[in-house]
């Protein structure tokens, strides 16, 4: 080793600043350190155990301590650490890009028509709920955590307008609701913690596959059954390929998470990403958008075509709600 690398290795690290320039150095590199942890994680397409999986959900965020890291190293002149820095910039703005393929469906428009999806928080948003749906006028609503009081509610409030349903009826959050116009044919759903009904709809004598998701949320001490539960649904999703799908609800998960893009990998398409509305965040919505994550999400299979995805305000949940427009089309 020449003199020049010598002395470079030596005095490369925060150790070897100066008083001023060393706290600075040891704080953008336990930072970095922190960042790297999440970072790998995702490089390794895994979500890892508490608190990766919580953090990954905000992994856009990361940018902001990266950033903050980024300049402290500078401001130490450690420039080691100023590379470690760029190279995490780098990796964290390639993985915000979008992911899954997307591209325009085969075949001829056969029938267009709209699907909400919203989680009440216990019920307590129904009334919401029901103001929505009355303006919104979609054909199809998918609703998460509609206890008893609220699947009775939208019974006496809907039903003229919806006189198909499927439900899986239970307290708290383990309640869930498929309202339809069109006529349903029921399927045996996902089995889950939660309730995850499943329907075949008759769409204009078109039939399309609906399935409602919520799976455990990663809570620590549940990741592993949150990881089952949303393998679930991607077997659900490639259980039948040739009928037309929705599946839609509360995934508590984004595309930062290994286990949510297993499904996207399935073939199926985020009607958000479709339509140049993905990362508009859903949760939480005290602080949305501008801070929180989309995990509320409307995925559809090659046969569907996504126009005016909306993120709507619901009072008196914590979740936003998802509406968007579809096409479904049919064989060339």
């Amino acid at each position: 080793m020449d003199t020049a690398a010598a002395e470079w290795t030596a005095t490369d690290g925060p150790e070897h600043r100066p008083p001023g320039r060393r706290s600075g150095a040891w704080c953008a590199a336990l930072l970095f350190a922190a960042v790297s942890v999440v970072v790998g994680f995702r490089t390794a397409d895994s979500d890892g155990n508490t608190p990766v999986p919580q953090v990954l959900a905000f992994l856009p965020w990361l940018l902001a301590p990266t950033g903050l890291a980024l300049l402290l190293a500078l401001l130490s002149r450690w420039w080691l650490g100023t590379a470690w820095g760029v190279v995490l910039l780098g990796l964290l703005a390639w993985f915000i890009e979008p992911y899954g393929k997307v591209g325009d469906p085969v075949g001829r428009p056969v029938a267009e028509l709209r699907v909400l999806t919203s989680n009440v928080e216990f019920g307590q948003g129904t009334g919401s709920l029901v103001a929505a749906v009355r303006r919104e006028e979609p054909d199809l609503v998918f609703v998460q955590e509609c206890e008893y009081e609220c699947a009775a509610r939208l019974k006496d409030d809907l039903s003229q307008d919806y006189p198909h349903r499927r439900a899986v009826e239970g307290g708290g959050s383990e309640g869930s609701v498929i309202l339809s116009r069109f006529p349903l044919r029921p399927t045996d759903g996902v089995p889950g913690t939660m309730g995850m009904p499943g329907a075949i709809a008759d769409v204009d004598g078109h039939p399309v596959r609906l399935q409602l998701a919520h799976p455990m949320p990663p809570i620590p001490g549940q990741v592993d059954l949150w990881n089952r539960e949303l393998g679930a649904l991607r077997d659900a999703a490639t259980a039948d390929r040739g009928t037309p799908l929705v599946l839609a609800g509360d995934f508590n998960a984004s595309q930062d998470h290994a286990a949510f893009r297993r499904i996207l990998d399935t073939g199926l398409s985020d009607a958000a990403r479709l339509d140049d509305a993905d990362r508009t965040a859903t949760w939480p919505a005290r602080t949305a958008p501008t801070f929180g994550t989309q995990i509320d999400h409307v995925l559809v299979s090659k046969h569907f075509g996504a126009d005016r995805t909306r993120i709507l305000d619901v009072a008196d949940t914590d979740h936003r709600a998802v509406v968007t427009d579809l096409t479904l089309h049919g064989d060339k």
